[in-house]
C-alpha cells in the first residue's frame, strides 16, 4: 500500500491509474478503523479496480467541547489493518494541506433541508464541516465509487444529496451497519464507554428494533412510539438525544403512507455520544437493519 501526506502526489498516482481505465473506489474516514471500516474498503474492492482510502481528523465537523483533541489517533495500527484488507492507497494529509487558507475563511458546501435536524441540532454546524471536507476529498480524489457506512445514516443521506445538487460524477454505495454480538453498531466513540455501562448500551439498538417491530405491525401513531422509544432509554440510565421515525429519503418525519421508513435514534452515555438506525420496507415487510 501507498501512502500519500500531499494533494499533488496522490492527483498524479490515480491520474495514472485513471489513464489506464482502472476504477477507482474511496473510502473515507478519519481513522481509528474497526472491522467496520474494514468491511467498507472490502466493499470499494468488490466494485473498483483500485482502492484508496483517507485518514484525516476533520476539525471543521467538531463543535465546541467536542472530543477532537482526545479524538484516537491509531495510524500505524490503521495502516496495518489497510494493508490486510488489500487497499491500494492512503491518503493521510495534515490539515494545512486540506486548509491551507485556514478553517474561518474556508470555503463551506451547505445540504440546507438536511443538516440542521436530528444529530445536525444536537452538532451545529457538524454537517457543514462534513459536507466541505468530502466534497474537497472528493475534488481530491476524483473517485468513480465511495463507499460510507449506513450507521450514520443522516450523513449518507446528506452525502446523495449533495452528490445529486453539485452534480459531482461518483457513485454512492452504503455499507451495511457492522455490530458486535449484541448488537451494538460498531463505531470508534465506543472505547468511550465504560465497563459498566457497556452491557447496556445496546438498548438504542434494541429501541430502535421495537420502533420498527411496531410500525411493521400497523402501529401509526408516530409521536407516541417516538416517545415511549425515548422512556424506553431513559429507564437504562442513558440520556435520549432523540428517536425519530422518518422517509428513507428526505429525513423529514414519516408519513402514514410512506413506503420506505428508517428509524434513527442517538442517547449520551457518560463518555460518548451514540447514534443507529433501523430500516424497514412496508411495501414488501422486509427490514433492513
Amino acid at each position: 500500500m501507498q501512502i500519500f501526506h500531499h494533494i499533488q502526489s496522490v492527483r498524479q498516482e490515480l491520474q495514472s491509474q485513471r489513464k489506464q481505465g482502472k476504477r477507482i473506489g474511496f473510502v473515507p474516514t478519519m481513522g481509528n478503523l474497526h472491522d467496520a471500516h474494514l468491511a467498507l474498503v472490502k466493499q470499494a474492492r468488490e466494485n473498483a479496480d483500485v482502492v484508496i482510502a483517507s485518514i484525516f481528523v476533520n476539525r471543521l465537523q467538531f463543535g465546541l467541547n467536542e472530543d477532537w483533541d482526545k479524538y484516537p489517533r491509531t495510524l500505524e495500527a490503521d495502516i496495518a489493518k489497510l494493508r490486510s484488507v488489500g487497499c491500494d492507497y492512503l491518503f493521510c494529509p495534515e490539515e494545512q494541506e486540506i486548509y491551507p487558507n485556514g478553517m474561518d475563511t474556508q470555503t463551506r458546501v451547505i445540504v440546507p433541508t438536511m443538516a440542521d435536524i436530528l444529530c445536525g441540532a444536537s452538532r451545529p454546524g457538524h454537517f457543514e464541516g462534513v459536507t466541505t471536507v468530502v466534497t474537497k476529498l472528493f475534488n481530491i480524489v476524483q473517485p468513480d465509487v465511495a463507499v460510507f457506512g449506513l450507521k450514520d445514516y443522516q450523513q449518507l443521506a446528506i452525502i446523495r444529496r449533495m452528490v445529486q445538487d453539485l452534480c459531482i460524477p461518483v457513485e454512492i454505495l452504503a455499507g451495511d451497519i457492522v455490530r458486535e454480538s449484541d448488537g451494538l453498531a460498531m463505531s470508534s466513540r465506543n472505547g468511550y464507554l465504560t465497563p459498566e455501562e457497556r452491557p447496556k448500551v445496546n438498548q438504542l439498538y434494541l429501541t430502535l428494533t421495537w420502533v420498527a417491530e411496531r410500525i411493521r405491525a400497523g402501529e401509526k401513531n408516530f409521536a407516541e412510539l417516538e416517545q415511549q422509544a425515548k422512556k424506553k432509554i431513559s429507564t437504562v440510565g442513558f440520556r435520549p438525544d432523540y428517536v425519530t421515525i422518518c422517509n428513507s429519503r428526505t429525513l423529514a418525519p414519516a408519513a402514514h403512507d410512506d413506503d420506505e421508513i428508517t428509524v434513527l435514534g442517538a442517547m449520551y452515555t457518560q463518555g460518548a455520544r451514540l447514534i443507529d438506525n433501523v430500516s424497514l420496507s412496508l411495501g414488501n415487510l422486509t427490514a433492513e437493519t
